[in-house]
């Protein structure tokens, strides 16, 4: 990363609560703002470095919220592909809860394969969801989040 983040966003209805816990860490320790963008309470520690946003509850008006918001260098952290997309294109940085660090390169491939499944889904050929979050999950986000900040 060539600059600072100002900010890290968390799209966070659905972020797993220990990848929320790594960053509230991390914000501590560096100094960063958090801002969770979610339809719904959440609760958090007490800090001036953490705010929460509650947006309506209208389709995908917390990955709008954030894309309005998202500055350059900032860090979106999104399993949401088609946001990722969003945030790349206003030069941010967009990383998934389980350590993967979407870029130009890999992006276009991962919106196919999504939409590839997606179909697939709606035919009901696939019925089940992703793999359940997992301890290997939690390191590679941290190590993930920690390489982006280093």
């Amino acid at each position: 990363m060539k600059c600072k983040p100002k900010k890290i966003w968390i799209d966070a209805d659905a972020c797993p609560r220990a990848v929320k816990e790594i960053v509230f860490k991390t914000s501590q320790r560096l100094k960063i703002p958090v801002i969770l963008v979610a339809n719904s309470y959440q609760n958090l520690p007490m800090s001036d470095l953490i705010e929460l946003i509650i947006v309506n509850h209208g389709f995908d008006a917390a990955d709008q919220h954030i894309i309005d918001q998202v500055d350059i260098y900032d860090i979106v952290i999104t399993a949401d592909i088609p946001l990722a997309a969003k945030v790349l294109k206003k030069k941010a940085i967009a990383l998934n809860p389980r350590g993967e660090i979407y870029t130009e390169n890999n992006i276009c491939s991962t919106l196919g394969v999504r939409d590839f499944l997606k179909e697939f889904r709606d035919a009901g050929t696939i019925t089940g969801g992703p793999r359940p979050f997992s301890q290997k999950d939690i390191k590679k986000f941290g190590d993930s989040l920690n390489r982006l900040l280093a």
